[in-house]
């Protein structure tokens, strides 16, 4: 059976994806499925450095804005929004550009892992909820520690969830997903990668940029409209630290600080990620990825 094609776009935060996959979307006839775990929020624009209708340029962006940020959003929606885009993408006769960091959510759909089908448990989670950040990491750790090894270790959400798969199943699942063979589609894997130097320096830059533009704000808004602190803080990187920073319990000095570290770490997280992929084809231009994207839809 002849696979549809679709092209993935992945790497570090900063790095370039949105800015290529428009590019390549509008060579190709392509659409954009965005494989952002903040940016599928509704209101989670700046922190999260969500394109804008003017950056796209006219290209369709799919599962940005499908969620409240009060409820959580697992890989599993995820996967079955995202094929149901896929499909329709397809229907018209167009190209599905997947693009985002989200290495979990990449690998899931596009058939590189399989995440267990576990349903929500509210009386696990309301009694994880009530444990401490630390604690929770323990308990992953025990039960299962490559999962342990590739969270983000300040996403109380994420935790939670990973350690109701590893209950439901009474085993370790080994990392959560485990790896499958081949998926529903045929895949040419891009990735963008930067010197690390450049690489920093983007994260500050746009650090300070979505800082200038409101970021502050926004978050002052989500609280106003019902956000909590606590549940800004499970969202991860900007709204945690934003979180701490609307409660005073850090400065506006340490907020860029604290902030500016932990994407960096975030992003080394994603490289060590993607690395594991031996797929993908590290590309430094974006003439060198429409060249790869133009034979790899030919055929030839």
């Amino acid at each position: 059976m002849v696979k549809p094609k679709v092209i993935a776009i992945v790497g570090p935060t900063a790095s370039g994806k949105t800015s290529l996959s428009i590019f390549l979307a509008q060579k190709l006839k392509g659409e954009i499925i965005s494989a952002d775990s903040r940016q599928v929020y509704r209101g989670l624009d700046i922190g999260t450095g969500k394109v804008t209708k003017k950056e796209m340029a006219g290209v369709p962006h799919h599962l940005l804005d499908v969620a409240s940020p009060k409820r959580q959003f697992s890989a599993s929606d995820f996967v079955r929004l995202a094929h149901h885009a896929c499909f329709g993408i397809l229907q018209n006769n167009k190209i599905p550009i997947i693009a985002g960091g989200t290495g979990m959510y990449v690998d899931t759909l596009l058939g590189r892992m399989v995440f267990p089908d576990v349903p929500p448990n509210e009386k696990l989670r309301t009694r994880l909820e009530k444990k401490t950040l630390s604690s929770l990491l323990v308990a992953l750790e025990k039960k299962d520690p490559a999962r342990a090894a590739s969270i983000e270790r300040t996403n109380k959400r994420r935790i939670i969830r990973a350690l109701e798969i590893a209950e439901a199943l009474g085993v370790s699942p080994k990392g959560g997903p485990t790896l499958a063979g081949e998926g529903a589609y045929d895949v040419l894997w891009l990735g963008v990668r930067l010197p690390e130097e450049k690489l920093y320096k983007n994260i500050y830059s746009r650090l300070l940029s979505r800082i200038k533009d409101g970021m502050v704000d926004e978050a002052i808004g989500l609280h106003r409209l019902g956000l909590s602190y606590k549940h800004m803080e499970e969202l991860g990187l900007e709204y945690r630290s934003l979180s701490y920073l609307l409660q005073k319990k850090i400065s506006k000095e340490e907020f860029v600080e604290q902030l500016e570290f932990a994407i960096r770490h975030y992003a080394k997280r994603q490289i060590r990620w993607f690395k594991r992929n031996p797929d993908i084809h590290w590309v430094s231009s974006n003439t060198e990825a429409l060249m790869l994207s133009k034979k790899f839809l030919s055929g030839r």
